[in-house]
């Protein structure tokens, strides 16, 4: 569909008596309440795992049999009234927390810029633990009643897919979304007509059209440039995540910051709270000091008026993960734009552009961070380690200050509850703690109550949950053999020996060289005594991709794949493929422990161990990030990593030593009922301490207090001094 914007495919004839599913399947709110997706999987189940839980194409490709069948079945309809009566609530319902604490932010609009949302796997726009958070806190916002607007990028290839040879070599597939099939529709004006927004680039026109996402109240508008008007190389800069070379990477940059400022006035949106997403989103506070210059205000006038409006969330720990570019680079890019260069700024030119350098190894560049710590009246990092790091980081833009002076604040990150809550625990916690535990979830004295949770309700649930996830590896496992894509080594190393019954480990991130994740495979001998015990067996499930164009994680990938294979280890680690969503969900809530093992202090925050956490998952976790938060000595284990010498070998040490001593002898401590009684008090205490405290419910709240209602009042902040001038040619 290069085209751009169309009508999107229409659903055949709905029976009166459903006459909604269409509209319910196109608002995303589906994916967060299992009742609405209970109801789609209900109108035909293989269908729906085939369509990937995809409702939209589900209801596309149905066979209009089984539509008349549902709305001929008394119970069906009865399920269909409550979910939408649900529905219905959810959208229009006044009484919002946000409306009772901040009215005056309830009747403005929050925009919210960010490279990739992670919302539901139908709609591949994430690479990683970035977009998940930036789809949880959309959701979270419409739960809220806060009124979010984010702009992104509407992707036709998405992230890739991930297929592991049989050499372990990952490889990338990418499959275009097709949009007539997702729960996207065409941005319109507010006269109704298709919305475009036309940029000028070096040498052409670029023509860009925006796609909208309804998530509950909330709503996406992502841009898009693949259409008939442009070149071939513009209409894939939007093609793929994070893809391209340097030049494109400033394209996609401008797209999101500048021209999505641009999609917003062509929107007739007026935002009066401004949150930018990690650097990437930065040239969206540079286009409205622009704006500002242009209609007459002076430098620093404009300057201080964006700053005052301004939220900014930095996410990287380490100087080279900021982007940075080379200024001609920048200014090629940026002179030709309506507005920028020396024939519309004059002498102000120098200033703007100045806003973002900031020194590099190869003179001073044009960095995306420091341009939004310079235009961010209110900045953050992602979790109280993460701000000590921040603020060091950062101190010589604040000449003259201490570390602890810097403006960095801590708030850190949650998960968005009703999303990765499983729906066992979820039966299980209106049970034993409260019927109406999920709109209390972040509130601690709630939690005092799972103590009263017995012991069997909750062996029992977390063996459920267990099974569960053995259930999806090997339906995934069979769908390959029955495609005949796997060799019986291969179906080793992807899980086909897992026992249910041993205690296993979870280990699923990003494969970065920071992350070790072949930490724990640094003595075999060690780790097989561990692992094939006959009494006290151990297994682990490793997940996570590799950045296409990182060989080094490949590598660690292929290492990991080959101790899968190793018969020595008797099957006791496994790689889960393609790891997205949809195989999160079953990770984060049906291991026994998760895993973490980064290289401090480069772990910003992470977010998979408060999702295992939220399901009584207790973590085994270097002390950084969150888990110097949670930590408390009973919801799980910690080591703190070593200092000097040789780090890897102590820290496996450390980790070795607590799978020995404490873990696998506590798990396996068992009376005759065959119930880990001991073991169940740290998982108790897991839900209790991680829920609330890390929920993206408490994160929201206090973004809202600390950070967008100052912005809306325009509170005074510290301001960084202004930048030098650009530099010379």
């Amino acid at each position: 569909m290069g085209a751009g914007p169309d009508p999107v495919t229409p659903f055949p004839p709905m029976p009166p008596e459903l006459a909604r599913l269409p509209e319910l399947s196109r608002n995303l709110w589906w994916s967060w309440h299992f009742e609405a997706r209970d109801l789609f999987r209900a109108l035909d189940e293989t269908l729906w795992r085939r369509t990937r839980h995809n409702p939209v194409r589900l209801l596309q490709d149905i066979d209009p049999e089984r539509l008349a069948f549902a709305a001929a079945d008394a119970g069906f309809r009865v399920q269909y009234t409550s979910v939408m009566r649900a529905f219905d609530a959810a959208l229009n319902d006044e009484d919002t927390w946000c409306g009772e604490v901040e009215p005056g932010l309830a009747d403005g609009v929050l925009a919210y810029f960010s490279a990739e949302y992670g919302v539901h796997n139908s709609l591949p726009l994430y690479a990683g633990g970035l977009g998940v958070l930036a789809g949880d806190i959309t959701k979270e916002a419409s739960d809220l009643g806060l009124p979010f607007v984010g702009i992104g990028f509407m992707y036709p290839q998405g992230y890739f897919r991930q297929h592991v040879n049989a050499e372990g070599r990952q490889e990338e597939v990418y499959e275009r979304i097709e949009r007539e099939h997702v729960a996207v529709s065409p941005a319109r004006t507010p006269d109704g007509e298709l919305l475009r927004v036309r940029l000028s680039l070096p040498d052409r026109t670029l023509h860009v059209a925006a796609w909208q996402v309804s998530i509950g109240r909330s709503r996406l508008f992502l841009v898009d440039t693949d259409l008939d008007e442009n070149t071939t190389g513009d209409r894939e800069l939007t093609g793929r995540l994070y893809g391209g070379d340097q030049n494109a990477r400033v394209s996609q940059e401008i797209l999101l910051g500048i021209g999505g400022v641009r999609v917003l006035r062509a929107l007739g949106i007026k935002p009066t709270v401004w949150h930018g997403n990690e650097g990437h989103t930065s040239l969206m506070m540079l286009e409205r000091v622009r704006e500002e210059i242009a209609a007459g205000r002076s430098f620093d006038e404009a300057v201080d008026l964006v700053r005052r409006s301004t939220v900014f969330t930095t996410h990287t720990p380490v100087a080279a993960g900021h982007d940075a570019f080379y200024y001609p680079l920048m200014e090629g890019h940026l002179d030709p734009l309506e507005g920028y260069g020396a024939t519309a700024l004059g002498d102000l030119r120098a200033k703007l552009y100045g806003l973002a350098s900031y020194p590099a190894d190869w003179g001073i560049a044009f960095n995306m961070t420091a341009l939004a710590l310079r235009l961010a009246g209110h900045v953050n990092a992602v979790s109280q380690k993460h701000g000590e790091v921040s603020r060091a980081m950062w101190t010589s833009l604040w000449p003259g200050k201490q570390p602890d002076e810097v403006p960095i604040v801590s708030i850190t990150n949650g998960v968005h509850v009703p999303t990765w809550v499983a729906n066992a625990t979820d039966r299980c916690l209106r049970d034993h703690l409260d019927p109406d535990w999920l709109r209390r979830h972040d509130d601690p004295a709630l939690w005092q109550k799972a103590e009263s949770i017995p012991d069997e309700a909750l062996w029992a649930l977390r063996s459920h949950v267990k099974l569960g996830l053995f259930h999806f590896l090997r339906d995934r496992l069979r769908q390959r053999w029955a495609a005949h894509d796997v060799e019986a080594s291969q179906a080793v190393a992807l899980g086909a020996l897992l026992d249910p019954e041993a205690l296993t480990i979870g280990f699923a991130r990003r494969f970065a060289s920071y992350k070790r994740a072949t930490l724990i495979l640094r003595d075999l001998d060690r780790l097989r005594h561990i692992l094939d015990d006959t009494h006290r067996p151990v297994q682990i499930i490793f997940a996570g991709k590799a950045h296409p164009a990182d060989e080094g994680g490949k590598d660690l990938l292929q290492a990991v794949y080959r101790a899968a294979r190793d018969p020595l280890l008797a099957g006791r680690i496994a790689f889960l493929e393609d790891y997205d969503m949809h195989a999160a969900h079953w990770m984060v809530q049906g291991v026994d422990l998760w895993l973490n093992n980064p290289r401090a202090p480069l772990e910003a925050s992470g977010t998979s161990g408060m999702k295992a956490g939220i399901n009584g998952v207790p973590s085994l976790s270097v002390l950084d990030g969150w888990w110097m938060e949670a930590w408390d000595g009973k919801n799980g284990w910690a080591f703190p990593e070593a200092e000097d010498g040789d780090i890897d070998a102590e820290d496996v040490e450390r980790l070795y030593s607590l799978l020995e001593k404490e873990i696998v002898p506590l798990y396996y401590d068992r009376g005759m009922d065959g119930i880990p009684r001991g073991w169940l008090q740290v998982v108790r205490h897991a839900l209790r301490t991680v829920t609330p405290a890390f929920s993206a419910r408490r994160m929201v709240k206090q973004y809202v207090r600390e950070m967008y209602a100052p912005a809306l009042a325009g509170r005074p902040v510290l301001p960084p001094p202004l930048a030098p001038s650009a530099p010379a040619d």
